[in-house]
């Protein structure tokens, strides 16, 4: 990938670059004086009254500030592979370790004495789930390094739209998420795992993946943009990462855990994005946490699963662009 496209347009950080020149070339003509003696730009008249300010606007549609935008994120992650692959590694130690070491007795507390289902077919959703988790917490530290290399303040004070932005941004990384969950199905299948639903439902995989990653990646930018340091973003969203993930169903039937992990699990977002993830695998409905029969069985468990999942990524997605607004005002002032 190359920093600029053939026929001109930005790609990646040069295309962040070309904004921030062209917005100081607009801010210079405000002031440029004529050759007979006049001033042409944004004053009303030549020294008389106050001066206007311009509005200065992108060139490119909300799409185009975007695409500039996932190209920059897809270019630095090229360039630091590192980050991507120990968000990956971990999650396949996880499905390795447990399967072989509790995979036993794990079997027998999934099956309670009836059913066949594997332990390799139960924890593959789970660990689908730590996938969308951990590479989400990547999302924050690399806006982090944003922040500390000074491209944060750059990208600011470009006339680009500060919502493109973060789209551009989360799209890019929600496409790496899409990829790594496909390795970790590929991965479970040679394990021993088996997705019920075939093709069409390894693809509903990735996709519940995918949303439950929305609000992780909302919540992870919005603790950069307050904490402006990469040491705290880290320490948060691991803090919040394993509690997040042992105390719902990924790991065992909620029946089976002690009641307060129970009603933790109620609320814990983690244990919908579960239950979605292992409906499609098993199709059937799985949810215990809400008795749902309106619908026909895997449904049972969808619907209010991604109604659940839907709803936190719209309001986490917002407050993450209210941060990114207002730190560009701060940076503005």
């Amino acid at each position: 990938m190359s920093p600029a496209d053939a026929d001109g347009e930005p790609g990646g950080e040069q295309g962040v670059a070309d904004a921030v020149a062209a917005t100081d070339a607009v801010a210079a003509t405000g002031s440029t004086t004529a050759a007979d003696g006049g001033t042409t730009g944004a004053t009303a008249g030549a020294g008389t009254g106050p001066r206007r300010s311009v509005t200065r606007r992108s060139s490119n549609s909300f799409l185009g500030d975007a695409w500039v935008n996932v190209k920059r994120w897809n270019l630095k992650a090229v360039r630091n592979p590192f980050v991507l692959v120990v968000s990956l590694v971990q999650p396949i130690i996880f499905l390795v370790l447990f399967t072989q070491v509790f995979g036993q007795v794990a079997t027998g507390a999934i099956n309670q004495g009836a059913g066949d289902i594997s332990y390799e077919t139960y924890l593959v959703p789970a660990i689908v789930i730590q996938v969308s988790l951990a590479a989400a917490i990547t999302s924050g530290i690399g806006l982090v390094n944003d922040i500390e290399e000074g491209m944060f303040e750059k990208v600011l004070v470009t006339p680009m739209s500060r919502a493109a932005v973060f789209t551009g941004k989360t799209a890019a990384e929600v496409a790496r998420i899409a990829v790594q969950i496909a390795i970790i199905l590929g991965l479970g299948v040679l394990l021993g795992a088996e997705i019920t639903t075939g093709i069409a439902g390894a693809l509903g995989i990735i996709a519940v993946g995918v949303l439950f990653s929305l609000w992780f990646v909302s919540l992870s930018n919005s603790l950069a943009v307050l904490t402006r340091d990469q040491e705290s973003t880290i320490i948060a969203m691991n803090l919040l990462q394993f509690p997040l993930l042992f105390l719902s169903s990924a790991f065992l039937p909620l029946d089976s855990l002690p009641e307060w992990i129970q009603t933790f699990a109620r609320y814990n977002p983690v244990t919908y994005g579960v239950d979605a993830a292992r409906a499609l695998m098993l199709d059937a409905d799985v949810m215990t946490v809400l008795g749902v029969a309106a619908f026909s069985e895997v449904w049972n468990t969808l619907v209010p699963a991604l109604a659940v999942l839907g709803a936190l990524d719209l309001g986490l997605g917002a407050i993450a662009v209210y941060l990114l607004g207002r730190a560009s005002s701060a940076s503005a002032r």
